[in-house]
């Protein structure tokens, strides 16, 4: 055992206020105007002590001064080599009720922290479960919509010459669904954006989506917001400012569908 070594049990219930006889106490106070380390070590666990008072339902208290908290309590009853006064019983009895709230609010913290976590977990699962259950209606509405017999098929080529840019939309009147999907549009102007219309077969022209094509002059428009029941004539993708025209087509026709 070294020098600090034989201290270290004396500085935990030093720093509890329950270290019995004057003789270890003076001891250990001499040992203190010396030496830095011990001194720290005394101060850290004041500062233990002091976390523990106010920790009730809080953050985990350190592992170490829970530690050290327990080795303090568990050596107070070997430290009778000699019959303790009357005085010195109830300095211990005084101190238990105050060790066993302590020991508590550490049980506490562990509980809260171990709730709180779990808490977290759940709510991230059943995130990523929505998700996923939104992700899933939409594949179902898309696979209903281009696998339904009754869908109306429009096929849209281009208005000018090669080269050809062209779409195909499949239409569910019953639902109002509608899927477009479009190959070779020409990169898009500044500040223009493409837009589809549904041609009624009376009536004025209802847009049905702004989109932008890829690199590859692709692009898809999936199940925009039109009222189930609509006739469709035929479907026609037009070139808009980039806001969109929404209320009737402004800007030069891209694509048509056969028949318009």
């Amino acid at each position: 055992m070294t020098f600090h070594e034989q201290f270290a049990e004396d500085l935990a219930l030093y720093a509890l206020g329950s270290l019995s006889g004057d003789e270890e106490r003076l001891a250990l106070e001499k040992h203190l105007e010396t030496c830095n380390a011990c001194r720290r070590e005394l101060e850290q666990l004041r500062g233990d002590m002091g976390l523990l008072s106010l920790s009730t339902l809080g953050a985990t208290p350190p592992a170490r001064s829970r530690t050290r908290l327990m080795d303090a309590i568990a050596s107070e009853p070997r430290r009778m080599e000699a019959p303790q006064s009357v005085s010195q019983s109830r300095s211990w009895w005084a101190f238990a009720p105050w060790a066993v709230a302590a020991a508590l609010a550490i049980v506490a913290g562990i509980l809260w922290s171990a709730d709180a976590t779990l808490k977290r977990q759940v709510a991230s699962l059943q995130s990523d479960m929505s998700q996923q259950q939104q992700e899933l209606v939409q594949a179902r509405d898309v696979v209903a919509t281009l696998t339904a017999p009754e869908a109306q098929q429009v096929t849209l080529v281009a208005a000018k010459t090669p080269p050809l840019p062209h779409g195909k939309a499949f239409y569910l009147r019953s639902t109002g669904r509608l899927i477009f999907l479009a190959s070779n549009l020409p990169p898009l102007p500044p500040e223009k954006i493409y837009e589809l219309w549904l041609i009624p077969t009376s009536g004025s022209p209802v847009a049905a989506g702004l989109f932008r094509p890829d690199a590859h002059g692709g692009a898809a428009v999936l199940n925009p917001p039109l009222s189930p029941g609509l006739e469709a004539k035929t479907f026609a993708v037009t070139l808009e400012p980039a806001t969109g025209s929404h209320e009737a087509p402004r800007g030069q026709a891209v694509i048509v569908g056969a028949g318009e």
